[in-house]
């Protein structure tokens, strides 16, 4: 490696990982870079990088400005904010040694376990505008917008994780919406709502006789979606053996009947989700691991209620709007001392716990014009409404 080179060193307690489809490229900047103490890991993609980061802490993240299936700066931009205050680099394997790895201007030497002044790269500003259907504006809220508009453009699957009612089945719809799928099928299944032993003729589909009651053959769901999206929700439900012919079916885009040796090709951009946390799932071989790494290569987590209180009252009136122009009815208001409530609810059925309130409190304000906290009280609550 020439003089102009950047190395990069470290300490013992340093951990860094570097992505980069060129394993040669890889074992030379290892070699050339890093010293002998410390730990160093290699992946070849960035969905690897996102997948490693989720189970082991590093302290640094290399990525190759030429990765095979995400976008480096995208990556770089979803670390930052995800896995602060880990450093990421940038580098170009086809810069050649002589150029040297590190982006100029290049950063000082790492000091311990931290990476001191590292070069960053322009990140695009977070977009505050909500997705299709969503409301608010919370900070914690533009980072879902903005991840979600980031991948949408792309086939990459998507894990989107969130406590129950925080609307990840409207994220889903969103993507596919901002995506040039938007125009084909968007199918949900619901990995809870069905018997285990109607899910496999429900996903993959059935023939004549396949099974008692199977009277005629019948398209799954899967293949219902060719050509669009298909979102599985609760997937953390999925039994074990539906979660290897789930991961033979992403490996290889292929879908076979119940009791049919027809085989067909499908085109499907899929996204998942779950209110559970599918690592955890993991570590007691309750979720394969190989099927979490296909489904989570790009994750995206949803804030409960109580961490965006900003948006309550924004949601609420939009609820209420609707409810009105579903009813035919002169629009109404919630008065200021009843919004004030509401963000301090506790809302732990989050944003669906919200919104059946709204519809409640709209019965029961009859012909009012405005929504009070007497409209939102109820005997039943844990936690009753007051005038604060």
């Amino acid at each position: 490696m020439s003089s102009g080179a950047q190395p990069i060193s470290k300490s013992e307690s340093t951990r860094l990982l570097i992505a980069s489809p060129d394993a040669a490229f890889r074992r030379t900047f290892t070699q050339s870079s890093v010293s002998s103490q410390g730990r160093v890991e290699e992946v070849a993609s960035g969905s690897q990088a996102l997948s490693r980061l989720e189970s082991t802490p590093f302290d640094v993240l290399v990525l190759d400005k030429h990765l095979p299936d995400l976008n480096s700066q995208e990556i770089a931009e979803i670390v930052r904010r995800r896995f602060a205050p880990m450093e990421v680099r940038l580098v170009d394997s086809r810069a050649g040694t002589d150029k040297g790895f590190v982006e100029q201007p290049a950063p000082a030497p790492i000091a311990s376990a931290a990476v001191a002044a590292p070069a960053r790269p322009q990140s695009t500003p977070i977009d505050p505008q909500p997705l299709p259907a969503m409301v608010g504006t919370s900070r914690a809220m533009q980072h879902v917008y903005r991840l979600a508009r980031l991948v949408a453009p792309r086939d990459t699957a998507v894990l989107i994780t969130g406590e129950t009612g925080t609307g990840k089945e409207v994220v889903a719809r969103a993507i596919h919406e901002l995506s040039a799928r938007a125009e084909n099928p968007f199918v949900v299944v619901n990995c809870a709502a069905i018997p285990e032993s109607l899910l496999e003729a429900e996903l993959f589909g059935h023939a004549r006789g396949a099974f008692t009651g199977a009277v005629q053959s019948r398209v799954g769901r899967i293949h219902m979606a060719h050509g669009g999206t298909f979102f599985l929700d609760e997937v953390g439900d999925l039994p074990l053996p539906m979660q290897a012919k789930l991961l033979r079916f992403l490996q290889d885009g292929e879908v076979q009947r119940l009791g049919s040796s027809e085989v067909f090709r499908v085109d499907v951009r899929v996204i998942c989700a779950t209110n559970v946390r599918l690592l955890d799932n993991v570590k007691q071989k309750l979720f394969r691991q190989d099927l979490y790494y296909r489904i989570a290569v790009f994750p995206i987590e949803l804030p409960p209620l109580r961490e965006r209180r900003e948006d309550t009252a924004a949601l609420a009136e939009h609820f209420l709007a609707e409810l009105c122009k579903s009813a035919g009815l002169p629009p109404k208001r919630i008065s200021a001392s009843a919004l004030a409530v509401l963000r301090q609810s506790p809302w732990s059925g989050n944003v669906r716990e919200l919104q059946h309130a709204v519809e409640r409190a709209f019965i029961l304000a009859g012909d009012e014009l405005q929504l009070h906290v007497e409209h939102f009280s109820r005997t039943d609550d844990p936690v009753q409404f007051r005038e604060i």
